[in-house]
């Protein structure tokens, strides 16, 4: 059952809002996030197998060091499509600002009906692919990673959830809803294999534990 919160309620129409948003309790989610669909678990225990396994290494990591949002179609941004992408019945204005619309976060069931309530998470976080290898390539190949739609690598969810994972690999930290856990983790596999990332013993244990139950 999706949980829906209603957090800004400093007016009555504020107030009013969120018990609109409860009814999300009943109806189910209205809407659930577009991410591209990962690879197969048994593709990914294939993937895993072949990934680098090394020490994870932070030295000279800088956020700016992989330009975010990049223009991606029109007068969208990166976030702003992934806002479109994920959502249902998301209105935009000619900025591509999504100014109405509902989002179903798939890492906590919370159905939202603000954008401002999203974060856009890198599934692979960008700390995490500095470590395991991003920190070798050249700007140009760190934004594409920033801000690839094409893998599963971007997705908009509950904006404290993505705070509360911040950089953590799945060893650390796995989305609070379990029924999740085997397409994060597939999707994790897919883009750590698709950049040619390698994973820390801790994280490919995890891995392998998840997609062994998948």
């Amino acid at each position: 059952m999706p949980k829906v919160y209603a957090r800004r309620r400093l007016s009555i129409l504020a107030a009013f809002t969120g018990l609109i948003a409860m009814a999300g309790i009943f109806n189910g989610p209205t809407a659930s996030a577009a991410l591209p669909t990962p690879v197969s678990a048994a593709t990914a225990r294939t993937y895993l197998a072949s990934l680098s396994v090394k020490t994870e290494n932070r030295t000279g990591y800088n956020r700016d060091l992989f330009p975010t949002w990049i223009t991606i179609s029109g007068t969208c941004n990166t976030r702003e499509y992934v806002i479109k992408r994920d959502g249902s019945n998301v209105v935009t204005n000619s900025a591509c600002t999504a100014t109405s619309g509902s989002w179903y976060s798939v890492y906590d069931g919370a159905t939202w009906t603000a954008a401002s309530d999203l974060d856009i998470d890198h599934l692979v976080p960008l700390a995490e692919a500095w470590d395991s290898g991003a920190g070798a390539w050249t700007t140009a190949q760190r934004q594409a990673f920033a801000n690839d739609v094409t893998r599963p690598q971007l997705i908009a969810v509950t904006d404290n959830v993505n705070q509360q994972k911040s950089d953590q690999d799945p060893a650390e930290w796995m989305p609070p809803l379990s029924s999740y856990a085997c397409t994060y983790v597939r999707a994790w596999v897919q883009v750590k294999y698709y950049y040619n990332l390698a994973v820390d013993s801790a994280e490919k244990a995890k891995l392998s534990s998840v997609l062994n139950g998948c």
